[in-house]
C-alpha cells in the first residue's frame, strides 16, 4: 500500500489530516478518489443534499484605499471604471427586488476611503427598511476592521453597532492566503491574517455566523493552501462560527499578476476536495458558481462541494472584471435545481444561516 493509499484509509476511518498527511494525498492521491473520499464525507455532513438560495449583491463602490496585486475590481478615483453609488441608487436597487422572494442581501465594495462605521450602519439600516425578510450578510473582514478603528471603536464594539443597524452575517471575503510572506507579496497594504481572524474570532463571540474564503492558484504552493486550511479549522475549534468555506480561484484579467495565468479545472477539483476533507468542522463547502462557471461548478458538486450560493441576478461584478466566463451572472432557482439533479443531489433552498426553505 503507497503513503496516499494508507492515508486515504485513515481518512476513511474517520482520521483527521495532519499537516503532512494533508500535503501528501494533495500531491499524490489520483483526482479521482478525492472525489470519491471529499463525496463520501460531503454525504456524512449533508446527505444528498446541494443547498442554493435567493440572493443579490450590493456593491456600493469599487473605490478602495488598498490596491492589492490581484484585484480587478479596485479603480483608482477618477477612473471611467469607477463607481460610488448614492445612497438613494442603494436603495433603489434594492426596491428592483421587492416581491422576488429574495432572503439575502450581500455588501461588500472597495475600502472607500472616505466612508465610515456610520454611513455603513445607514445603508444597512435602509436596506432592511425596503427588505426586512431579507437577511444582510455585510463586509468583509478587512473592511470592518478599518471601518470600525476609523470610528476609534474596538471590533467588539464596532461589530455590535452593525449589529443593532441590521447584519446579521459575515461574508468570507479578505482571507487571501494567511501565509504571512506570501501575503505580503500579492496584497502588502491590506490588513494582516491576525487581523482577519481578530474580525471573524470577535463576530463568533457575539454571536454572528460568518464565512471564510482562500484565493488559490497564484504565487502560492499547495503547502500554503494547505496552512490556511488548517489555520482555519484551529479557528473552528476554538469557536464553531464558521458556516461555509468557500475556495475562490484567482482570475487573472485586467490586474497586475496577469502574466501568471490560471491554473486548471483539475487543480480546482483538488482544491475543492481537500477542502472538504480537511475542514472537517466547518459544515457547509461553497463552489461559488459566478466564479467557476456553471460547468465546473457542476462537476464540483462530485468533489465534496454542498453550496453553490444563489440566484445572484447580475448584480456582481467582482469575477466579471476578472473574466470570469459569465459577465452577467444570474441563476433561476429552475437552473440551479436542474444543475444539481444532474450531478445526482437534491437541490434544497436554504437561508442565509442554512435553515431549510420549504414551500
Amino acid at each position: 500500500m503507497s503513503q496516499w493509499e494508507h492515508i486515504a484509509s485513515l481518512v476513511e476511518a474517520g482520521k483527521r489530516l495532519s499537516f503532512d498527511e494533508a500535503l501528501t494525498l494533495w500531491q499524490q492521491a489520483p483526482l479521482w478518489r478525492l472525489g470519491e473520499l471529499a463525496t463520501q464525507r460531503k454525504r456524512a455532513i449533508s446527505g444528498e443534499k446541494v443547498f442554493y438560495n435567493k440572493n443579490f449583491h450590493i456593491e456600493p463602490t469599487n473605490l478602495c484605499v488598498f490596491n492589492c496585486k490581484f484585484c480587478s475590481f479596485r479603480q483608482p478615483k477618477g477612473s471611467p471604471k469607477a463607481w460610488d453609488m448614492t445612497m438613494e441608487e442603494v436603495e433603489q436597487m434594492v426596491r428592483s427586488f421587492r416581491g422576488k422572494g429574495i432572503t439575502e442581501m450581500h455588501i461588500v465594495g472597495g475600502v472607500h476611503p472616505e466612508h465610515g462605521l456610520d454611513y455603513y450602519c445607514d445603508m444597512i439600516r435602509r436596506v432592511k427598511a425596503i427588505l426586512p425578510e431579507a437577511a444582510v450578510k455585510a463586509f468583509t473582514a478587512i473592511e470592518l476592521s478599518y471601518m470600525i478603528r476609523k470610528a476609534g471603536l474596538t471590533i467588539d464594539e464596532g461589530l455590535q453597532r452593525l449589529i443593532e443597524a441590521g447584519m446579521e452575517a459575515i461574508p468570507g471575503g479578505g482571507a487571501e492566503i494567511f501565509d504571512e510572506k506570501i501575503r505580503a507579496e500579492i496584497c502588502p497594504e491590506k490588513g494582516s491574517t491576525a487581523e482577519w481572524f481578530e474580525v471573524h474570532a470577535a463576530a463568533h463571540r457575539l454571536g454572528i455566523k460568518t464565512n471564510a474564503t482562500m484565493l488559490y492558484g497564484h504565487i502560492e504552493g499547495v503547502e500554503h493552501r494547505v496552512d490556511h486550511l488548517i489555520r482555519l479549522r484551529e479557528q473552528q475549534d476554538r469557536t464553531g462560527g464558521f458556516n461555509a468555506f468557500i475556495p475562490l480561484k484567482y482570475r487573472n484579467f485586467g490586474n497586475s499578476m496577469s502574466a501568471i495565468g490560471e491554473v486548471p479545472i483539475v487543480d480546482d477539483l483538488r482544491t475543492l476536495a481537500m477542502s472538504r476533507l480537511i475542514l472537517d468542522n466547518v459544515p457547509h463547502i461553497k463552489a461559488y458558481w459566478v466564479m467557476y462557471g456553471k460547468q465546473t461548478t457542476e462537476m464540483a458538486l462530485a468533489f465534496g462541494a454542498d453550496d453553490i450560493d444563489g440566484t445572484i441576478d447580475d448584480s456582481t461584478k467582482i469575477y466579471s472584471m476578472a473574466g470570469a466566463d459569465d459577465q452577467r451572472p444570474r441563476m433561476s432557482v429552475e437552473d440551479m435545481q436542474q444543475m444539481v439533479g444532474r450531478a445526482g443531489f437534491v437541490a434544497i433552498e436554504r437561508d442565509t444561516h442554512y435553515n431549510e426553505i420549504t414551500k
